[in-house]
């Protein structure tokens, strides 16, 4: 397998999943999305867009099937998801999501907007833990 990057030292594989299913009708809907941004994403963004976290490449509200997610990683097949107030009362509605595109041969990596907003760096540092621990050599 193709080495992504080194995170500490520590090669990463690239673990790309091809031909997601992609539903053009919510194009408008991620780029308003996009444009919209919670402060939490927005600050999660800001610390790894332009290649800013090792370098690796993230997508903001991309669309995958029925469903537009927080971030993607298509280089990983890594999703991650900054969970907040809006997710309070539709756990069954995440989970049916969650089974969806890990089904896809996804992994999810689910973030408190709460984390993001007191201590970015932390969230930083398990994400590369999380990377290291799935996609590490």
């Amino acid at each position: 397998m193709e080495i992504l990057v080194y995170i500490n030292g520590i090669p990463i594989k690239r673990n790309f999943t091809e031909h997601l299913p992609y539903n053009p009708a919510l194009k408008v809907h991620a780029r308003e999305l996009r444009k919209a941004g919670n402060l939490a994403e927005v600050l999660f963004w800001m610390q790894v867009h332009k290649r800013e976290f090792h370098k690796i490449d993230f997508d903001r509200q991309r669309i995958i099937g029925n469903y537009i997610v927080d971030f993607y990683v298509k280089a990983l097949g890594l999703l991650i998801e900054i969970d907040g107030s809006s997710h309070i009362g539709k756990e069954d509605y995440d989970e049916q999501r969650q089974n969806y595109l890990e089904s896809l041969g996804l992994l999810i990596y689910r973030i408190s907007d709460i984390d993001i907003k007191l201590n970015i760096n932390k969230v930083l540092m398990d994400l590369e833990g999380f990377i290291i621990f799935h996609y590490g050599n």
